[in-house]
């Protein structure tokens, strides 16, 4: 049903970046047309967009046609046709994504007044695109790592979403359609969000700084507070990792009694539990990034780059080195 032009609230773009997460897409878009429904006409309109202009794979095989190219939209920002917010719809592998023509697009984009946002990993573009410096935003947690090492200057958070003036992100996966029904709630009220959501059979809207993540004590199965209360710690502290005194002052607990406790709970030491939370955190730096071996491992907490390669060395039987090299051999299959 046609509606009058000032009860469209918002004209979207989706801008699909090869590998593209089709879950984050889906829970996008999937609200602005059940909400459609709801008000009976087009409070939402959207369409895609590509590089240039060509269907675009997911991350899981599935092809996507377009409406259009990156001309095609540049020309349509003079006209009627302007949207309201470009949503980049990023994925895995989106590290290696870099076209200056995108990142120039964008940022006439934002110059002209139009929102901008990113979808699981779309942060990254928006980022090197120069648009995060000093603004707040969201982006998956497995890429966080490399993503803050990357663009140290933008404040990057493990929250489902961020919407810093005018500029959106969220982390992906159904985090989207958090933002959508916030978006929603702000343009309509709480009455089409809760229609929205039974609709889509979630029960509720969750915050933007609910975790991304389950929780600890889901996660690893551990049921002491103490010890999830040192893993807390310990994952706070990568770069520069706590003594065991240091966490033992924290927590009002000796040095045995952690050591027991670990025993007992995660099945080895605090200090081998520490030392393989930090290598996981280098592992994605080392897939996510080009930072220099030596850089990741001060970023990690280790004290020399040859302490780093044994320690990786042992725990995931291959070099650090290697395991960039794995990846650029993958990447490039």
């Amino acid at each position: 049903m046609s509606a009058p032009k000032n009860l469209i609230k918002r004209s979207l773009v989706f801008f699909l970046v090869p590998d593209f997460t089709m879950v984050a897409f889906a829970t996008a878009i999937e609200p602005l047309r059940i909400a459609n429904r709801m008000l009976g006409y087009e409070a939402y309109r959207w369409r895609l967009a590509s590089f240039d202009g060509r269907a675009v794979m997911a991350s899981n095989g599935v092809e996507c046609g377009v409406d259009g190219s990156l001309e095609e939209e540049r020309r349509k920002l003079a006209g009627p046709d302007r949207p309201s917010l470009v949503l980049v719809c990023g994925g895995v592998n989106i590290e290696r994504y870099s076209n200056r023509s995108v990142f120039a697009w964008l940022r006439e984009e934002y110059n002209r007044g139009v929102g901008i946002g990113g979808l699981c990993t779309g942060a990254y573009l928006l980022a090197a695109a120069g648009l995060l410096a000093n603004r707040r935003c969201a982006i998956h947690w497995e890429n966080l790592p490399g993503f803050a090492e990357a663009f140290p200057k933008v404040n990057v958070f493990a929250d489902l979403f961020e919407i810093d003036q005018n500029i959106f992100t969220c982390a992906g996966g159904t985090a989207a359609m958090d933002m959508m029904l916030k978006l929603m709630g702000d343009d309509f009220d709480d009455g089409l969000v809760n229609r929205v959501c039974e609709q889509m059979l979630t029960d509720r809207v969750r915050s933007p700084t609910d975790r991304q993540r389950l929780p600890l004590r889901a996660r690893l199965g551990v049921q002491n507070s103490k010890v999830l209360s040192i893993i807390e710690l310990m994952e706070s502290n990568l770069s520069e990792p706590l003594s065991l005194i240091e966490i033992a002052d924290s927590v009002d607990l000796s040095r045995r009694q952690i050591e027991r406790l670990f025993r007992q709970e995660m099945g080895r030491s605090p200090a081998r539990y520490y030392l393989e939370i930090r290598l996981d955190r280098a592992r994605h730096l080392l897939i996510q990034s080009s930072m220099p071996v030596v850089d990741v491992a001060v970023a990690c907490g280790f004290v020399s780059a040859s302490h780093f390669s044994k320690c990786y060395r042992e725990l995931y039987a291959r070099s650090p080195q290697q395991e960039r090299l794995d990846r650029k051999r993958l990447m490039a299959a």
